[in-house]
């Protein structure tokens, strides 16, 4: 189920529900900024009160980066860190974390993050409380129409000031910015086994992309996902489309999102998504999206969304490429596991889950894929 005994976490569950509210354990991090949106109430304390290690239960893994485990009937599962994807330590990553959750609330199309359990030496990389959604998996076009909508409800909420974002990163310019992410990752090219044929598309891609930067304005700044591929959403009852995961969210451009949700890259990634979505169905939820925005920012944003999708791409496929370099390294140092947080190896995951990132990264860096992604960006319309 973890790398620790689960006592451990019925333990610190016990702690954390006895504690007065407002108070802290000696572990606990500085006070979230922004706090924790809704509090933890008596009734969900109580609920954990009654918590013992036969009511845990791990959910069936199938992301490298975290796991998560149930709590018996009280709505609520823990979310388990196993790295950071944006190589912060164990407590950095919580607080990131955290914030994302309470930044994104006010949405209502995200859980609620309802405690932090600080890194400590019975769970190294700490944890998140949060609401459990039931609902299943993104499964026919019409999820994708409620995936714009909840993408809508993010993109809307209101700016906070400059010096209050923190601690989510805030990209100055999110053309250029993201770029620069991309150029990082396009060094790992040098380093997988990649056909001529891909590196050259790749390569006249990230050429484009240049151009691209140098003759549009950067995209109004909203709060973003950046990792809005449709594995992260269950559907649930009355159809709406709820983000469960929520650790890369950033102020930066939309763009981002509606590619991520919708590239072939993203539609065919996950282990129980794999939706290769018909042009028109891309089409109407851009427009779904345009719709549900205000008419200053849809404007504003439209020019530039082929090239964040564009852009989009790139980071995904040189993410694969660091990805397959980085998995085959000798591991990581011997440092403790709440500082060492930040490595892609496939470490501890299940076979079954490796081979497939292996499968999937390997396979959108093929010629033919890559080709089926360009001639879509030259097609596509939105108007």
């Amino acid at each position: 189920m973890t790398d620790f005994p689960v006592e451990n976490l019925v333990a610190l569950l016990h702690d954390l529900a006895a504690r007065p509210v407002g108070s802290q354990s000696k572990n606990d991090p500085d006070p979230l900024t922004p706090p924790l949106t809704p509090p933890l109430n008596e009734e969900l304390r109580e609920c954990l009160l009654q918590i013992r290690v036969q009511d845990l239960t791990a959910m069936p893994g199938k992301g490298l980066a975290h796991d998560h485990i149930t709590l018996g009937y009280t709505g609520l599962l823990l979310r388990i860190p196993r790295q950071s994807q944006l190589a912060l330590n164990a407590s950095d990553n919580l607080q990131y974390q955290a914030g994302c959750f309470a930044r994104m609330f006010a949405s209502g199309h995200t859980p609620a993050c309802y405690a932090v359990l600080p890194p400590s030496e019975q769970v190294p990389m700490g944890a998140l409380l949060v609401e459990r959604i039931a609902g299943r998996v993104p499964a026919a076009s019409a999820d994708f129409q409620s995936i714009a909508t909840t993408l809508a409800s993010i993109h809307r909420l209101a700016l906070p000031a400059k010096d209050s974002r923190a601690p989510l990163y805030d990209q100055q310019n999110s053309l250029a910015d993201t770029l620069s992410e991309v150029r990082s990752q396009a060094a790992y090219l040098n380093q997988v086994d990649i056909s001529s044929g891909s590196r050259g598309l790749i390569d006249a891609q990230l050429e484009l992309a240049e151009t691209e930067l140098k003759s549009l304005r950067a995209p109004p700044s909203r709060l973003i996902s950046f990792d809005a591929h449709p594995g992260n959403y269950l559907i649930d009852g009355t159809g709406r489309a709820v983000l469960v995961d929520l650790e890369k969210g950033r102020y930066g451009g939309c763009g981002f999102d509606l590619a991520h949700a919708t590239l072939y890259t993203s539609t065919t990634w996950d282990t129980e998504v794999n939706i290769e979505l018909q042009q028109s169905v891309i089409e109407k939820f851009y427009k779904t999206w345009l719709h549900e925005m205000p008419d200053d920012l849809a404007a504003s944003m439209l020019p530039t969304l082929i090239a964040m999708r564009r852009m989009m791409w790139l980071w995904s496929v040189t993410w694969c490429a660091r990805w397959r370099v980085e998995s085959n390294a000798t591991g990581l140092s011997h440092k403790h596991p709440a500082e060492n947080t930040q490595g892609r190896v496939a470490q501890n995951r299940p076979d079954a889950l490796v081979v497939h990132v292996e499968e999937r990264t390997r396979h959108y860096l093929q010629e033919d894929v890559i080709n089926k992604v360009i001639t879509e960006f030259k097609t596509l319309t939105f108007i």
